[in-house]
């Protein structure tokens, strides 16, 4: 029976009109329950039963292996090499991590793209302090990339390093230089005369 059938068809409509776009799902015990939520608490089942599953089967593996302790003894050792092997990937791969994060800060301001540099570096014989900082092995390899592949790199600034401002010099003559220094006293009455004088002319 549908929901339909089971309110009537005003009442199905009026229920309908309510709920708007929520879907409604009827469920044995005669309660209501929002589709979403009865799908989610369905799905965290099913999800469940499949996790219990599969622990029963590791769990009769395990009773299977325990009659026959050679067979256990070589699970366990094959866990041991597992487990080994990822503790020695995670380590070489911080090693991978920091060895790069050293070299990207020694090389900032050197280099225009310190990946690139880094990519063409010798690693292996690049040391590194407690602090993670580049120790030696870094410069010998630098100075012959910046031969080699100079391009690569940000000139150096030799001499003077501050700033030097470059574009058109002003023309001499009218406005060159500095501007008088202003007049003082009787000056300024003299020059003003002048002045006066000169265009009367």
């Amino acid at each position: 029976m549908d929901l339909k059938e089971l309110l009537g068809e005003d009442l199905y409509n009026q229920v309908v009109e309510k709920a708007g776009d929520k879907k409604l799902a009827v469920v044995n015990d005669g309660n209501w329950f929002p589709k979403d939520k009865f799908d989610e608490v369905n799905n965290t089942k099913k999800r469940l039963e499949t996790d219990l599953k599969e622990r029963d089967k590791q769990l009769a593996d395990l009773q299977k292996a325990a009659g026959d302790v050679p067979a256990l003894q070589d699970q366990i050792t094959k866990l041991q090499e597992d487990n080994k092997a990822a503790t020695d990937k995670y380590e070489a791969d911080m090693k991978e991590l920091r060895m790069n994060t050293a070299l990207k800060m020694a090389l900032s301001g050197q280099a225009h793209d310190p990946d690139i540099v880094a990519g063409l570096l010798d690693k292996t014989i690049i040391e590194l302090d407690d602090n993670g900082a580049v120790k030696g092995g870094l410069d010998d390899q630098l100075t012959g990339l910046r031969e080699s592949k100079g391009f690569l790199f940000v000139p150096k600034e030799e001499g003077n390093t501050q700033p030097t401002f470059k574009g058109a010099k002003p023309a001499e003559g009218a406005g060159a230089g500095n501007p008088p220094a202003p007049l003082k006293g009787y000056d300024a009455g003299k020059s003003i005369a002048e002045q006066r004088n000169g265009s009367e002319k």
